[in-house]
C-alpha cells in the first residue's frame, strides 16, 4: 500500500469491455461523490486484445484520482485485482468488475452497510442477469467447491464488496502462489456480512470463463486452500485396496472349489488391481504436495506490472 491515505479506493480490473470503462469512470465519480471527495478509481489492464489501455489512460488523463496499472501479460482476473489492492491506499476498497453487472449505484449501500461496525460487506446478488449456462457453471463450481474445500461458498456472492483496509492487509499478506480472492476474503476472517443488491446486464462481450477457465480456476484454488482433494485420493485408492482384497477371498474361494481352470490368472490380476491402488494412493500423496511446493518454492511474483499512470 503507499502512503498517501485516501477514505475510499475502487479496484477493477479490465479485461474487454474497453468502451464501458468512460461510463464506469463516470458513474463511479457520480455515486462516491455522495459518500466523499477522498477517493481513487484503480483500474488494473490484465492485457485483453483490446484498446482498453488506451481508454485508461483517457480517464486518467481527465481526473488524477483515476490510476491506471498495466500487467506485462494476462494474468488472470485474482492476479490483477491482488494488483490493485497493494496500490490502494483507501481505508475502505470497493472490490467489483468492469462490465458494469455490478453496478457503482450499490457501492453507497455497501458503504452505509459497513459502517455499522462490518469490516467486511459482500454485496450479495439477489437475481443475477446471467445467461442460463452461466448461472448453471457458476453454481455447479461453487457446489463443487464448497464441498471440496469443506466451506459454505455463496454462488451469489463474487468479488464485488467493500473491504476494510486491515482486510486488504491481512489479504496481501497471504503470499499463496494460487490466488482466488472470494475465498481469501473468506479466510481471514474479520466481521462480515452481506445485502442484496441488484445484479445488471453484462454492458458489453460475454464472460471469459469457459467451462475449461472455470474447471482450471476450481482445481486450482482447491489445491491451494484445501487438502480435501488429497484425502479423497487417498480414500480412492484406499477403497482400491479393499475391493481387491475381498475379490481375493472370493477368488480364493473359487480356486479351493475348482472353478478356475486357468492357473495363475487370479494371481496376475489381484496383483494389478492390489498394485494399481496403492500406486494412486502414494501418487496422490507425493504429487499434490510436489506440486504445490514447487510453484511456492520458485517465489516468482504472482504478478508483473508493465506501465502505471497517476500512480505514486
Amino acid at each position: 500500500m503507499v502512503n498517501s491515505k485516501k477514505h475510499i479506493s475502487i479496484v477493477s480490473p479490465v479485461y474487454g469491455s474497453p468502451s464501458l470503462i468512460a461510463e464506469l469512470c463516470q458513474r463511479l465519480h457520480s455515486n462516491l461523490g455522495e459518500i466523499t471527495e477522498d477517493y481513487e478509481i484503480i483500474l488494473v489492464f490484465d492485457c485483453s486484445p483490446d484498446n482498453g489501455w488506451e481508454k485508461i489512460c483517457l480517464e486518467c488523463e481527465r481526473d488524477q484520482r483515476v490510476k491506471g496499472i498495466k500487467l506485462s501479460r494476462n494474468f488472470g482476473q485474482h492476479y490483477a485485482i491482488t494488483a490493485g489492492l497493494e496500490q490502494a491506499s483507501g481505508e475502505w476498497t470497493v472490490v467489483m468488475d468492469c462490465d458494469l453487472q455490478d453496478r457503482p449505484e450499490e457501492i453507497t449501500n455497501l458503504y452505509k452497510k459497513a459502517q455499522e461496525g462490518y469490516d467486511i460487506v459482500f454485496a450479495q446478488r439477489a437475481e443475477r442477469k446471467d445467461s442460463f449456462l452461466k448461472k448453471l457453471s457458476s453454481k455447479a463450481f461453487y457446489a463443487v467447491f464448497s464441498y471440496m474445500t469443506d466451506t459454505h461458498q455463496d454462488a451469489r456472492i463474487a468479488n464485488f464488496g467493500i473491504y476494510h483496509s486491515k482486510v486488504v492487509l491481512a489479504i496481501l499478506s497471504m503470499r499463496d502462489y494460487i490466488r482466488f480472492f472470494p475465498t481469501m476474503a473468506q479466510w481471514v476472517g474479520f466481521d462480515r456480512t452481506a445485502i442484496a443488491v441488484e445484479h445488471a446486464e453484462r454492458g458489453e462481450g460475454k464472460s471469459n470463463y469457459s467451462w475449461q477457465k472455470l474447471f482450471k480456476l476450481a482445481f486450482d484454488s482447491m489445491i491451494a486452500f484445501s487438502d480435501k482433494p488429497l484425502r479423497l485420493t487417498v480414500k480412492f485408492g484406499m477403497s482400491i485396496c479393499v475391493v481387491t482384497t475381498l475379490i481375493s477371498f472370493y477368488y480364493l474361494w473359487r480356486y479351493v472349489h475348482g472353478d478356475i481352470s486357468v492357473d495363475g490368472y487370479m494371481s496376475l490380476i489381484l496383483s494389478i488391481w492390489f498394485l494399481g491402488g496403492i500406486t494412486i494412493f502414494l501418487l496422490g500423496i507425493f504429487g499434490i504436495y510436489l506440486g504445490k511446493n514447487f510453484d511456492q518454492a520458485k517465489e516468482r511474483p504472482t504478478f508483473i506490472v508493465k506501465e502505471r499512470e497517476n500512480c505514486e
